[in-house]
């Protein structure tokens, strides 16, 4: 007799047999028509409860707005976790207290559009392998590295892609050969 039969005096019924005590097991289409209205039943069980937590919240939840010369009071602690372990953080206490609004600041729906907060975007060539050229622009510093019995001389590249430069080490032998214009 297993465990379970002992404890709770009938046999498990597991997630993949939905079947009532004393009936026969379901073979094949069967199984497979009853599991997936069982799974039908615990979606829409799901659903109202999700609409009924929704609808308690949105009761309750009200947007704050405060106006000019208002005072509120700011008091957080944050947490931080560590493993299992949280420990609280303070906060600086010039950060807790009571503030003044000095000014209104609306939600971004009431932003009225300016020519003058619009980027211009610059003209990127791709490769057909949907690629940016990478350029290699000059040498910024050279490096001796002393390996075991070797000396092995290394470059600091400048390179530019898309307009943004970015500084890696290279070997001088290499650099010379792929881009000898920088010599």
């Amino acid at each position: 007799m297993a465990p379970y039969e002992t404890l709770y005096g009938r046999k498990c019924q597991s997630p993949l047999s939905w079947y009532k005590t004393g009936e026969r097991s379901l073979l094949g289409l069967e199984m497979i028509a009853e599991t997936t209205e069982q799974i039908k039943k615990i979606r829409s069980r799901m659903l109202i409860a999700q609409s009924c937590q929704k609808s308690y919240v949105d009761q309750r939840r009200k947007p704050l707005e405060f106006e000019e010369g208002e005072h509120v009071f700011l008091k957080v602690t944050p947490t931080t976790g560590v493993g299992r372990a949280i420990k609280t953080k303070k906060l600086n206490p010039r950060y807790i207290g009571p503030f003044e609004i000095l000014k209104r600041i609306g939600q971004l729906r009431k932003y009225t559009p300016d020519a003058s907060h619009v980027l211009e975007s610059e003209p990127v060539q791709v490769r057909e392998d949907l690629t940016l050229p990478v350029i290699p622009v000059g040498i910024d510093d050279t490096n001796i590295k002393q390996l075991c019995k070797m000396e092995v001389s290394l470059v600091k590249i400048v390179w530019s892609q898309a307009g943004i430069e970015e500084h890696t080490w290279e070997l001088e032998s290499d650099m010379r050969k792929d881009y000898p214009h920088l010599f």
